[in-house]
C-alpha cells in the first residue's frame, strides 16, 4: 500500500510539472533558433530571485496548466535572472527599471511588445493575446 502511495504522489508531481511554463535558460541566439525551427515567437521573463512579485507570478500562474498550455503553443520561453549577464543586458536594453519584465519577440528579433509587472493569469493572457493581436 505503501508503494501504491508513493508511486500516486510521483505521478501526480509529474503531472503538474508537465503543465508549468517550460522555460529555456540556453542563450538568447538559442532560443530564437528553436523558436524559428518551431515556427513560435520567443518571450523572455526577466526575474530576480530576491523580487517577491516575480516569485508570485512563478507560484500563481507560471505553474498553471492553462498557462503553461497556453505559452506552449504559441512560444518558446526563456528566462534571466537580471541580476546575471544576459538578463542585466535585456533589462538595459529594453527595461525601465521594474521587473518582473516580459518581453515578446518575434523570430527576427523585434520586439513585439512587454508586459511589466505581476497580474493574475487571466490579465496575464490576456495582455499577451492583445500584444499578439497588433
Amino acid at each position: 500500500m505503501k508503494k501504491w502511495i508513493l508511486f500516486l504522489a510521483v505521478a501526480l508531481a509529474a503531472g503538474a510539472v508537465q503543465a508549468q511554463v517550460k522555460f529555456e535558460t540556453k542563450s538568447t541566439d538559442a532560443v530564437r533558433e528553436m523558436a524559428v525551427k518551431e515556427g513560435k515567437l520567443v518571450f523572455i521573463d526577466l526575474y530576480a530571485s530576491w523580487c517577491p512579485p516575480c516569485k508570485m507570478m512563478e507560484r500563481h500562474v507560471f505553474s498553471r496548466k492553462d498557462v503553461g498550455e497556453f505559452m506552449a503553443e504559441r512560444f518558446v520561453a526563456a528566462k534571466y535572472d537580471t541580476d546575471q549577464t544576459t538578463g542585466a543586458e535585456l533589462m538595459k536594453r529594453y527595461g525601465s527599471g521594474a521587473i518582473p519584465l516580459y518581453l515578446i519577440f518575434d523570430t527576427e528579433g523585434n520586439l513585439l511588445g512587454r508586459l511589466q509587472g505581476a497580474s493574475s493569469a487571466e490579465e496575464f493572457m490576456a495582455g499577451i493575446r492583445k500584444i499578439l493581436k497588433r
